[in-house]
């Protein structure tokens, strides 16, 4: 609707984590650079945890991307961990393209097992990537524990990455789950994005989208300054913001977004102020989950 108007090629605040939209933070990076080397180098446990809307998703597929130019990694994605002890092996045998109909969980196990050993012989690394983990039940949790027994006596022949919500974070530091915090190899926490972080961003992602040179423009430093204010720094809070600016500016068919449009959107989506336990204060320290 939009596009043609502004001169872009493709939607630059599109909700749908895209990697070739990936415009990461100083923090972003070192995230990916952790899963990827753990991955690569074999170290068993990796964490990324980080709040609602921080980018975690879009960060797993920038890594599953990276993957899938290695020749010699395969992988099994699990995006919803709801399942039962059963269900979950054979999500992630049928993933790895293995045949589950009518095996118990015995089967299952004895088969991944050999999968793995079989792929660890022609030096080749098998990755298990759940995202949403914070869902995980204790009792699921300790199966991907026992999954990480599957090793030889120099290296581990599953990598096994988890992605969650802070909750994951205190799953993992419970007494319960003491055995598995510590073969965690590498953790690490998405932030939100500082003012002059969220300003790159949005420039960015509007030179990626853009056939324009004028494109960037669209958003001055004032207007910045209140999206950073509104979103509070989350990706996914700033792509919606922006996204309805750029209809706001094109249905008045303006070439740059005001203030006064950014505060409208705020009020229109409900994020202009922030729950607290004292009541409703912009300036409180709390993220906005979607």
């Amino acid at each position: 609707m939009y596009k043609a108007f502004f001169h872009l090629k493709r939607n630059p605040f599109d909700l749908t984590p895209d990697p070739t939209c990936f415009v990461p933070t100083v923090r972003h990076n070192e995230a990916l650079a952790a899963l990827y080397y753990g991955v690569r180098r074999h170290k068993g446990f990796v964490v990324v945890t980080g709040e609602v809307g921080t980018g975690k998703t879009l960060l797993l597929r920038c890594l599953l991307r990276l993957l899938e130019e290695s020749k010699d990694v395969s992988y099994a994605y699990l995006f919803n961990s709801r399942l039962s002890a059963v269900e979950f092996l054979q999500y992630i045998l049928a993933d790895l393209g293995m045949a589950v109909s009518g095996k118990n969980k015995g089967e299952l196990l004895f088969e991944l097992g050999q999968y793995l050993v079989e792929r660890h012989a022609r030096k080749m690394t098998t990755v298990l990537v759940i995202d949403e983990a914070h869902l995980l039940s204790e009792d699921l949790l300790e199966e991907v524990r026992l999954l990480s027994n599957l090793e030889t006596y120099d290296d581990k022949l599953l990598q096994i990455v988890l992605v969650g919500q802070p909750e994951l974070d205190h799953k993992l530091d419970s007494v319960s789950l003491r055995q598995l915090k510590q073969r965690i190899a590498l953790r690490t926490q998405l932030l939100p994005m500082t003012h002059d972080e969220v300003g790159r961003y949005v420039e960015q992602r509007l030179q990626i989208a853009s056939a324009d040179a004028k494109a960037p423009s669209l958003f001055p430093p004032e207007v910045i300054a209140k999206v950073h204010r509104y979103s509070r720094g989350y990706p996914r809070l700033i792509n919606s913001i922006c996204e309805n600016a750029l209809i706001a500016a094109y249905a008045k068919q303006l070439w740059e977004v005001s203030p006064e449009m950014i505060d409208s959107i705020a009020r229109e989506l409900r994020i202009d102020f922030l729950q607290t336990a004292g009541g409703l204060h912009l300036d409180d320290e709390l993220g906005v989950r979607l």
